[in-house]
């Protein structure tokens, strides 16, 4: 007696089509609302640096970093003894990712945090001193006269290193113009080290490649 095996009918299929559609169309979804959130962070990290200068300035009438009484104002507080001649001048002075454990631009962390403006170690030195941003990389803030970028000019500049170019398109066009060489936001190739010569910006950052973002106020 022949035997007869049934298949898949043309309703079956459709609905394990539109099953998978919409198992696809929610991790890519998932996936969008996770970006998302890391760019919003990444924005965020930026945009707490200015409220902690000016909170710190307005108690204590002096720049994190640059106070040259921080020792006095803060428990266990460091004063900047580099670059020589620059403490209390009212800017903050040393590259954004300065390593020189006597840098003004080093020691603004020690000071935002013993101030109880920030998170993080204010022992220099320690392995965890540095701040780092959502994606791990390395983050810093400098006086205007020292930009890292020939084109951004500002009172500061607070740069963070590591980020892919689509987050740092996405971090431009969410603070500010959407152009990684204008504006207060501007976008740079990563920096092997610090370095006194400014750089061009990026004019068209690579979704898959890693830039630093600096972010003038």
């Amino acid at each position: 007696m022949p035997s007869h095996q049934r298949g898949f009918t043309l309703v079956e299929i459709a609905v394990v089509l539109v099953v998978i559609g919409l198992l696809l169309g929610g991790a890519l979804k998932g996936q969008e609302l996770i970006h998302s959130a890391r760019v919003k962070s990444l924005a965020t990290e930026l945009r707490t640096l200015p409220t902690m200068i000016y909170t710190y300035q307005d108690r204590f009438r002096s720049l994190p970093g640059d106070d040259p009484k921080a020792d006095t104002h803060l428990q266990n507080g460091t004063k900047a003894s580099t670059p020589t001649g620059t403490l209390g001048n009212g800017t903050l002075n040393g590259a954004w990712n300065s390593s020189t454990q006597t840098d003004e631009s080093y020691l603004f962390w020690q000071h935002v945090r013993l101030a109880g403006l920030s998170s993080g170690s204010s022992t220099p030195g320690n392995a965890d001193y540095l701040p780092r941003n959502a994606e791990g990389g390395p983050m810093g803030i400098t006086g205007g006269a020292s930009s890292p970028i020939k084109t951004l000019a500002g009172t500061f500049i607070a740069c963070s290193q590591g980020i892919s170019g689509r987050y740092a398109k996405q971090i431009d066009t969410m603070m500010d113009d959407g152009d990684s060489r204008t504006g207060s936001v501007q976008v740079m190739e990563n920096a092997s080290g610090t370095t006194s010569t400014a750089a061009d910006p990026v004019e068209n950052p690579l979704d898959q490649s890693s830039y630093t973002v600096c972010y003038a106020f």
